[in-house]
């Protein structure tokens, strides 16, 4: 399967009476999309603002963020079984309007959701302080059950974006990144002197508001099961979840995988990049049993070499982590996998909530726990009653003069598990 990604560079947004890109700077019709929006009934009131880097703005609780594209050639649509029909997705054009991004907000879903602030010391934190932000405000009308106004205000943000993309459909792209897997066996044949290796994501799927949709269905109902990496980057997994957010994967993140870019900069050079097992986490242990095993059927049915698997979510997850990682290493298939920590704000405290010593290669994308005092904004979208309350806050968080001290967990990509974030480790 081939896809060409069609870069289209943003470099400023702005309100406008048409939703359109002139010389990179893109316009949003403000009205537009709000109309768009208060098309589902069990929206009340809806709102848009920008935010672009560098601005003293904090925006949150942060729901989820998505990157505007649209597919102008080849099968299927962008968000496959939720805004377009369930074709296969990832093969043909899709043009990605690079630089900028849908972030939804208002009242709050969960109690794990995020901040992203635009400058300051927690701008150093979030993948999302560098995107040129619509900032999508929407509040549900009055009685609505969670799992409605998660569902209302997620396709919102779907739909908002898919209409923003628009825009970059007939425009000629800045750059052209191309990403190619063959089948499995003419694959084989073509890279037989390379490793085969594989990439095992799992979805968060623990639960209520703890959801991940793929091609629609909730990753709850799956059993582990095989993509090419390219239906990622068409939408064919979304965000639904309301997980910690800091190693939350927003539907950005999915669409820019970067375990799935990084291996495909490898792929026919020093391994061969086969393709991605998708598998979820669960509450009970017959689930995990079942999903684990089932991963690590498919990676020895595949003759893998080895995988890379990535988490998402802490504390129960890391038990289908760990069952993940000792099963596949158990068929004779190395593997590496990639979480982040909860080790306590002195960092002092035991990692992982299980452990197993076939999990002797490990990539962290940092403790969660470690302590942070974010600065006053001089403004705020969305609202900050919130911010005692959510995963990583604490009572008196946010304080008199505007200021917020929380734990990074706090902060939307702070400690991303696919690698999409800021945090590194350097030796002495």
């Amino acid at each position: 399967m081939r896809l060409e990604l069609g870069q289209i560079l943003i470099k400023d947004v702005q309100f406008g009476n048409e939703t359109k890109i002139v010389d990179g700077t893109l316009f949003v019709n403000k009205e537009e999309i709000i109309k768009l929006v208060l098309e589902d009934e069990h929206i009340a009131s809806a709102d848009v603002e920008l935010a672009r880097p560098g601005e003293s703005v904090r925006i949150t609780p942060v729901k989820d963020v998505v990157e505007p594209r649209v597919k102008v050639e080849g099968p299927g649509g962008i968000f496959p079984g939720i805004l377009s029909k369930v074709d296969v997705v990832g093969s043909g054009r899709t043009h990605v309007l690079k630089g900028c991004a849908v972030m939804t907000t208002g009242k709050i879903v969960g109690f794990q959701e995020g901040i992203v602030d635009m400058s300051g010391p927690g701008a150093g934190y979030t993948p999302f302080s560098k995107t040129l932000n619509i900032v999508l405000k929407a509040d549900p009308v009055e009685g609505l059950k969670q799992h409605d106004h998660e569902k209302a205000l997620r396709y919102a943000g779907f739909k908002t974006a898919a209409y923003i993309a628009e825009a970059g459909r007939n425009m000629k792209p800045d750059e052209v990144e191309v990403y190619e897997t063959l089948p499995l066996f003419e694959g084989a044949e073509k890279y037989k002197d390379l490793p085969k290796v594989a990439y095992v994501q799992m979805l968060q799927s623990q639960g209520l508001l703890h959801d991940t949709y793929v091609y629609g269905v909730d990753a709850k109902q799956i059993v582990p099961t095989l993509l090419y990496p390219t239906e990622v980057f068409d939408g064919a997994i979304v965000s639904g979840n309301c997980v910690s957010s800091c190693d939350k994967n927003p539907t950005y993140v999915h669409m820019n995988n970067e375990v799935i870019k990084n291996l495909y900069a490898h792929h026919g050079k020093d391994i061969n990049f086969v393709g991605m097992i998708i598998t979820n986490e669960n509450v009970y242990l017959a689930d995990k049993e079942r999903s684990s095993n089932w991963t690590a059927k498919l990676t020895k049915y595949l003759g893998l070499d080895g995988v890379i698997v990535s988490q998402e979510g802490f504390g129960n997850p890391d038990t289908d982590l760990i069952m993940n990682c000792k099963k596949i290493e158990k068929e004779g298939v190395k593997t590496v996998i990639i979480t982040d920590e909860y080790a306590g704000r002195d960092g002092a405290s035991q990692s992982l909530a299980d452990a197993d010593p076939a999990a002797d290669a490990v990539v962290t994308g940092g403790n969660a726990n470690e302590v942070i005092v974010l600065p006053k904004m001089d403004k705020v979208i969305g609202d900050t009653q919130y911010v005692d309350v959510i995963a990583g806050g604490f009572d008196g968080s946010l304080r008199e003069d505007g200021s917020i001290e929380v734990e990074i967990q706090a902060i939307t990509g702070a400690t991303n598990e696919t690698g999409f974030g800021y945090l590194t480790a350097r030796g002495k």
